[in-house]
C-alpha cells in the first residue's frame, strides 16, 4: 500500500512540474492542473500514508481532522475579512 501511494505520488508532482517545464501551456490551464494535482496528493498522502478512511477505528481521528480544517478555513477567511475591512477603512 505505501508502494502505491508513492507511485501515485511521484505521478502527482511529474505531472505539473512537466508541464511548467515544457511550457506552451495557459497560466489559467497551468493553475487549475497544479491546483487539481496539490488537492489529489493531499488526498494520496491522508489515504495511503496517513491511513485516514471511514472505519471505525479512524472515525475520531477523521472528525479530528475535519475539524481542524474548518479552524483553519474560518482562521484565514476571517483574516482575509478584516484586513479588507482595514483597507477599506483606510482608503476612506
Amino acid at each position: 500500500q505505501y508502494t502505491v501511494g508513492f507511485i501515485l505520488s511521484v505521478i502527482l508532482t511529474i505531472i505539473p512540474f512537466g508541464m511548467v517545464m515544457a511550457g506552451g501551456f495557459s497560466r489559467g490551464i497551468l493553475v487549475t492542473v497544479i491546483a487539481i494535482a496539490a488537492v489529489a496528493q493531499v488526498i494520496v498522502q491522508l489515504v495511503y500514508f496517513l491511513h485516514m478512511n471511514t472505519s471505525s477505528e479512524q472515525r475520531w481521528n477523521l472528525i479530528a481532522f475535519i475539524y481542524t480544517i474548518l479552524c483553519i478555513a474560518v482562521l484565514l477567511v476571517g483574516s482575509v475579512w478584516i484586513m479588507n475591512y482595514l483597507h477599506y477603512n483606510m482608503m476612506i
